[in-house]
C-alpha cells in the first residue's frame, strides 16, 4: 500500500486495486479510517477528532491529486506523492 502523504503523525495511503467508492486510508496512532474522496467523509473506522479535521482540510486541498492517484492505484499503477499539510 503506497504512501501518498505524512503529515501531523497521519499517514495517508492508499491501495492498488481497490474497491469502489474511490476512497484513501488514513492512519494515526492506532486508528485507521477510510475516507471518500468525494465527500471526505469516513466511510469506515475512525479517527479521533482533531486527526479527522486535519484530514479533511488536506483532502479539500488535494481532492483533484487523490483521484489522479485512485485511478492510477486502479490500473496497478504506482500514486504520486501529495504534499502534506502545513
Amino acid at each position: 500500500m503506497p504512501t501518498l502523504s505524512t503529515f501531523y503523525g497521519i499517514i495517508i495511503k492508499m491501495y492498488w486495486d481497490e474497491h469502489p467508492p474511490p476512497h484513501f486510508h488514513a492512519k494515526y496512532g492506532e486508528f485507521e479510517a477510510q475516507v471518500s474522496i468525494e465527500t471526505l467523509e469516513i466511510i469506515n473506522g475512525r479517527l479521533p477528532r482533531g486527526a479527522t479535521v486535519l484530514v479533511k482540510e488536506w483532502g479539500i486541498a488535494h481532492r483533484d491529486e487523490l483521484m489522479e492517484d485512485w485511478k492510477l492505484c486502479e490500473q496497478m499503477k504506482t500514486p504520486n506523492p501529495i504534499v502534506p499539510l502545513e
